[in-house]
């Protein structure tokens, strides 16, 4: 079948994206900045619908491993469906000019044009929101110009790196709130003789080990570092994370986390498989009297220890001249706040610590956008300043009470939040994180 009608060719094949699911690491990122919610997820994959997707590439730059950056020219009435996409574990085979022309009922010479024509340059499509800030419009995925460069995918599940525990101990309180156990562990990895380089802000994946409900190998869990750049334990090969033990999900259904659990059962002397480094944007500045100021809850406190003690290490030995850091730090309650005691020790004129728990007995529910307006005469300033990041990382949840604590705050001190907010974005200073 063949068709003469140029329009009727270019609707018949489209470009259609996809995620490989055997690079991907599951952070979330994609779904989380997708403008038209194109792009879903199982217990195993994330797929992009393609009657959705309309190309706006918002979802590419932030991708930390390149999983994102895939698309195959495919027949309209054959194009691949989520449902399909859910049960790969890798991507199929461009299809020769021959198939797609079979397929798509045009012969060789319409196929080709109707291929071309399904390239579009970037769509420039702004996600709207009534009534809300969207996160996609400020969170930025450019570092700061000050930042140090990143090494990136050194490995990948084909090629791993093997680390050895050479650390685990609980870095919550003990005790269960509202009858889930709330145990965080930090966790130090050393790499002995192979290169790993990292910079606070980035992440690894770990493979646990056995196989999941389907008799396939685990995917690999993308967890934060939560120490400096030379090290936990500052001269060696090593790194820490943070990680909490999941046994519960979001709606409070019980759920045991695989890696989470494999990761905080780990001894000294266990070995993991690595895979990473992973991200290039979420890092701090480096540039003298740079501010930063550190909003998070949970685990997302991973990150901001890193920054934290980079810090402290650099003022140790004189060579940080000035600069604030601020942090926010939310929980449901002290108990449950990760690295508490330590942050309690800091010096106050090196880090104003300002913490928010929402289920504290007896005292109203407080979050960290609250504390935030609290100081809004002093973030007020800083967000004016160009010389101030602001790093958000923890759950999906506080984006937007964050975001809109921003707005308040700019707004009351007589700025544009429009302007401001578009500043953030393109100077790289406005940086989310949350899953």
């Amino acid at each position: 079948m063949t068709s003469a009608n140029p329009a009727v060719a270019s609707s018949a094949i489209i470009k259609q994206h996809l995620i490989d699911p055997e690079i991907c690491i599951r952070c979330n990122t994609c779904e989380a900045i997708c403008p038209v919610q194109a792009i879903t997820h199982d217990s195993r994959n994330y797929v992009v619908d393609a009657t959705k997707c309309n190309l706006c590439m918002d979802c590419i730059s932030p991708c930390p491993t390149g999983s994102i950056d895939n698309w195959r020219m495919m027949p309209r009435i054959a194009a691949y469906s989520p449902e399909v996409q859910l049960t790969w574990d890798d991507l199929p085979a461009e299809l020769t000019a021959e198939q797609l022309a079979e397929q798509s009922g045009l012969d060789n010479a319409e196929a080709a044009m109707a291929a071309v024509e399904a390239s579009p340059a970037v769509v420039d499509t702004a996600f709207q929101t009534t009534g809300a800030v969207a996160s996609v419009n400020y969170g930025s995925t450019l570092p700061p110009w000050s930042a140090a460069h990143a090494y990136t995918n050194l490995y990948g599940p084909k090629a791993t790196v093997t680390a050895t525990v050479v650390g685990n101990v609980r870095v919550t309180e003990v005790g269960k709130t509202s009858g889930a156990d709330y145990d965080t562990h930090h966790i130090v990895l050393d790499f002995g003789a192979m290169p790993f380089p990292v910079l606070e802000g980035q992440s690894i994946g770990v493979l646990p080990t056995g196989l999941d409900a389907t008799g396939k190998p685990h995917h690999a869990r993308q967890y934060s570092i939560a120490s400096p750049r030379n090290g936990e334990r500052a001269g060696y090969n090593n790194l820490s994370l943070t990680i909490k033990r999941v046994l519960e999900d979001h709606q409070g259904k019980p759920v045991r986390g695989v890696a989470s659990n494999y990761m905080c059962d780990l001894k000294v002397g266990d070995t993991v498989q690595v895979i990473g480094p992973f991200g290039s944007s979420f890092l701090m500045p480096n540039h003298p009297k740079s501010n930063i100021v550190m909003i998070c809850t949970g685990t997302g406190s991973a990150p901001m220890r890193a920054m934290t003690e980079w810090r402290r290490r650099l003022r140790q030995s004189g060579k940080f001249d000035g600069g604030k850091l601020y942090l926010f730090f939310g929980a449901r309650t002290k108990e449950e706040l990760p690295y508490f005691g330590p942050l309690q020790s800091l010096p106050k004129d090196f880090i104003d610590n300002n913490f928010a728990f929402s289920r504290t007995p007896g005292q109203p529910k407080r979050y960290v956008q609250d504390a935030m307006r609290e100081r809004a005469a002093d973030l007020a300033p800083l967000l004016a300043d160009a010389n101030t990041y602001f790093y958000v990382c923890g759950l999906k949840s506080m984006e937007e009470g964050v975001l809109s604590a921003m707005r308040h705050i700019a707004e009351e001190a007589g700025m544009s939040w429009d302007t401001v907010g578009a500043a953030l974005k393109k100077e790289g200073r406005l940086h989310l994180e949350t899953y």
